[in-house]
């Protein structure tokens, strides 16, 4: 398995109806989730062809991306409604001679699924995932989307009683199928639509507009805490449990990990001396300091990233919880908002955050989140602003000028040092 990290989530560009059952008139037909660039391909594995669950009279239901009911032709019109439980508003109701109906919100909603004909009532079904099997997919190649994600499909297992099933990359399943034995843990490739009462997809939709994928925007509400609002759970952040390989601390002496790469440049500490000035003030301090990133180099055309100076290098594709073992022995973690922060974070170890295009709402909380509010800063959580995934050199704002990244490349050496010092311990290693 290989350590990784991706910017790329997933998102809802496409305007392709969902594949089955079409909607009736004045149902919503709403985008199914699709790679940026690529409108028509999604990415998530489709729900079933059709509805999974068997009502009366030959009627299909299902919630597999929203409710879903298909009736078959009958001697008088079917008439169905959709209600939320939770609020008593009714969402949708409509009369047809056969056909399908798919509500518009595809995020967790407790429906309520009415189908009647004439006077007589055929099907009321309240959602109930109890002892049922739910799938909830989870966008593959993204540590630390998954890291932050992961949490919020634990509490709707708790809240709701359900058989769960987690769609995830294969690469990440050793972190998580010890820790959670009660959760089956799959990718992509082995997921079967047919056999899931409910499915849930979890993911950055930054074109939403409709609120189909997400009741709120993640960018107002964080990374992480947008899995809780997708599922209907408590959104306030807890951090997973992840399996640790064996070992112990890998090296005898007192050491901090650091990783100091990313996938975007906006993500990388842009100032030219602050990665070789925190190191050698940890030096200073007794520590000796590890980079584990993935690779040593990373970037694009004439833009390149190194390993930062006097640092030892255990860069290279190890398996996540390798890496984990390393970051869970250490001091301290100090690194950006990418996916070994939030490793670290699941470990336990204290991370250092060093980020200024996202705002600390982002990420999970840390008393040691760096940043500077006197710069441009938090673009990625600004609605106005849409992430170019395939720009690697992405800053809306200052693009092209002396301020490109200058969210980052003016945080100082000296604020992250400070944040450094406050760690419990820090002084004792002097």
């Amino acid at each position: 398995m290989l350590m990784t990290e991706v910017a790329s989530s997933a998102v809802a560009d496409s305007a392709s109806p969902p594949p089955a059952p079409a909607p009736a008139v004045g149902a919503a037909a709403a985008p199914a989730p699709a790679a940026v660039g690529e409108p028509t391909k999604r990415a998530y594995p489709a729900p079933a062809a059709k509805p999974t669950q068997e009502g009366p009279q030959g009627i299909r239901f299902d919630f597999n991306e929203g409710c879903r009911v298909t009736l078959p032709e009958g001697q008088a019109p079917w008439r169905v409604v959709l209600r939320d439980l939770d609020t008593g508003n009714i969402l949708f109701r409509t009369e047809l001679a056969s056909g399908g109906v798919n509500s518009m919100k595809r995020y967790y909603v407790r429906f309520r699924l009415e189908v009647t004909q004439g006077e007589e009532k055929i099907l009321t079904h309240d959602y109930d995932a109890a002892g049922r099997r739910v799938l909830v997919l989870l966008p593959v190649g993204t540590l630390g989307d998954t890291v932050g994600w992961l949490p919020y499909a634990v509490k709707f297992q708790r809240r709701h009683g359900c058989e769960l099933t987690c769609g995830i990359a294969e690469k990440l399943i050793p972190l998580f199928r010890d820790a959670y034995p009660d959760i089956s843990f799959i990718p992509h490739e082995q997921v079967k639509p047919e056999e899931y009462y409910a499915t849930y997809y979890i993911g950055l939709f930054f074109d939403d507009d409709a609120g189909i994928w997400q009741p709120s925007d993640f960018r107002l509400v964080g990374l992480h805490r947008t899995a809780g609002y997708i599922l209907g759970v408590d959104p306030t952040e807890e951090p997973p449990r992840i399996a640790i390989a064996a070992g112990g601390p890998p090296i005898p002496d007192r050491y901090v990990v650091l990783a100091a790469q990313s996938t975007t440049q906006c993500k990388i500490w842009n100032n030219p001396y602050g990665w070789r000035d925190i190191i050698a003030f940890l030096k200073e301090h007794g520590y000796r300091v590890i980079c584990i990133d993935q690779k040593p180099v990373h970037g694009t055309g004439l833009v390149w990233n190194h390993l930062p100076h006097g640092v030892e290098d255990e860069t290279g594709d190890r398996p996540l919880t390798e890496r984990a073992r390393w970051i869970r022995h250490a001091a301290f973690f100090v690194g950006l908002s990418s996916g070994l922060s939030w490793l670290a974070w699941a470990t336990g170890t204290p991370v250092v955050m060093i980020s200024g295009f996202t705002h600390p709402t982002n990420e999970f909380t840390t008393p040691y989140r760096v940043i500077n509010y006197h710069t441009c800063n938090s673009c990625w959580n600004d609605v106005r602003h849409r992430f170019d995934h395939k720009d690697f050199l992405w800053c809306p704002r200052h693009a092209g000028t002396a301020r490109q990244f200058e969210c980052t490349r003016l945080i100082t050496s000296d604020q992250v040092k400070d944040a450094i010092r406050r760690i419990p311990g820090f002084a004792a290693a002097g």
